[in-house]
């Protein structure tokens, strides 16, 4: 998870401040010299990190921690409120023009993942907001970025508007805006060219684009595993180009963060979306409370039970609440679950979004093996229909074969019989509870 070295140093900082009854004004001096380092270590921008620092330790030297009933909480209110500004306070979401179409220009570096990112972005907002957008190939400097282009547009069934690499980038972006008004499409994407390094003629050029078409948003889009250098990159795109939002890509990779808490700040201009994923739904609108959350390790459950809202079958879910009360569920009904699950995005993503995930005992830094999972699916659906309903009909030479048709062991196929049956009698368990909750049991999942 992004941010991974910071929330672990963050966490730490504060568990020790967490439980006191009385919080002292060298208690935060020495809490502030441990989260300015963490800060610096994860790369957020210097002069962030004074300026956070600064307003943390008035806020929790002040009348607001120090007459609290619960001060060392109190002083995590205050850092979790602060960190949530820092990154914007409230969520920005994406321009919605009076008059359709809406345009959006997709501007930064090469090697950003822009082009990707104007797919998945026409591919969100076609799932979340039912819109019909229209992708328009505008960097006539790389054939390849064409052909990328279209080849998402027939990934995600959408339109791409392209004249080639012989016709001018404000040519393509004006016919296409007429294109889209034609086929009443509701937002026109433009992926620009993108640049190893920024340069009078790129923005000269992105200047005439947005001259010419006017855009409504103009979102850049940066590589968050850069860290600082993602900051100066905005900074210099802002400048020329007064950008509406930044689109972070790379946010669920191995990197400090710095981008995510500083681009903001330094330049004023919201981070709109963060790419957490290859897959063209691995796109997410950023919420700065929820990350903030999620760094302090709340959690983020909010984000939790919407990627919940649009990948589970809510009938095939409540048809599944009855049978787990009578513990009536079979290996097609475990299947059907882990499907859904899987289809809300990696395992270990999802278990970083649970509140105190990270301090659970054999939760921490753990490691889901898809491989794992394929295995556990391979057998289920190596067993006949009668199997699966009735598993206490699985002998050895069944198991024998299972395990053969499947390509995995017959300890594999043991193991995980072995721990349906715990998970079922768990439920008979759970459906027997008093209103007390007197008898207690633990659920172990096949997966994990």
């Amino acid at each position: 998870m992004a941010f991974e070295g910071l929330a672990d140093r963050l966490q730490s900082t504060l568990s020790k401040i967490k439980g006191k009854g009385k919080v002292t004004e060298a208690d935060v001096k020495t809490m502030m010299r441990e989260v300015r380092l963490a800060l610096l270590e994860a790369d957020v921008n210097f002069k962030v990190v004074k300026d956070f620092i600064a307003n943390v330790k008035e806020r929790a030297v002040g009348q607001e921690v120090l007459k609290s009933l619960t001060p060392g909480q109190q002083v995590i209110k205050v850092v979790n409120e602060e960190l949530t500004k820092l990154m914007g306070g409230e969520q920005s979401k994406i321009a919605v023009a009076k008059k359709p179409p809406t345009v959006v220009m997709m501007v930064g570096l090469q090697g950003a993942g822009k082009t990707t990112t104007t797919g998945k972005l026409a591919n969100h907002l076609r799932k979340s907001y039912n819109r019909k957008p229209l992708l328009v190939a505008a960097d006539i400097y790389r054939p390849a970025a064409i052909k990328q282009l279209e080849t998402l547009g027939t990934q995600l069934d959408m339109p791409v508007f392209s004249l080639g690499d012989q016709v001018s980038p404000v040519e393509i972006a004006k016919q296409a805006i007429e294109k889209a008004k034609e086929e009443h499409h509701d937002y026109v994407l433009i992926d620009t060219a993108g640049r190893l390094h920024i340069d009078e003629s790129l923005m000269g050029e992105l200047q005439q684009v947005k001259d010419a078409v006017n855009p409504d948003e103009i979102l850049l889009v940066v590589d968050a595993m850069t860290g600082q250098d993602a900051v100066n990159v905005a900074e210099s795109f802002n400048e020329q180009l007064d950008i509406t939002g930044v689109v972070l890509t790379k946010l669920d990779g191995d990197t400090r963060g710095g981008a995510a808490l500083s681009v903001k700040a330094v330049t004023n201009t919201p981070v709109k979306f963060a790419g957490m994923g290859e897959k063209l739904d691995a796109l997410e609108p950023f919420h700065p409370d929820r990350m903030a959350s999620r760094i302090l390790g709340m959690g983020d459950v909010l984000t939790l039970i919407e990627k919940a809202q649009t990948t589970v079958d809510e009938e095939k879910a409540r048809e599944l609440e009855k049978k787990m009360r009578t513990a009536d569920i079979t290996f097609d009904d475990f299947l059907d679950q882990l499907s859904q699950v899987r289809n809300m995005g990696p395992l270990d993503e999802l278990l970083g979004m649970m509140p105190g995930a990270n301090k659970m005992k054999g939760l921490k830094n753990v490691q889901v093996d898809e491989k794992q999972i394929g295995h556990i699916e391979a057998i289920v659906r190596s067993m006949t229909k009668a199997e699966k309903e009735n598993p206490s009909i699985l002998n050895a030479s069944r198991r024998k074969r299972i395990a053969k048709g499947s390509g995995t062991s017959i300890q594999e196929v043991n193991r995980l019989i072995k721990q349906f049956d715990e998970m079922k009698k768990m439920m008979k368990q759970m459906s027997g509870m008093t209103a007390k909750g007197k008898k207690k049991g633990k659920l172990k999942f096949p997966f994990m």
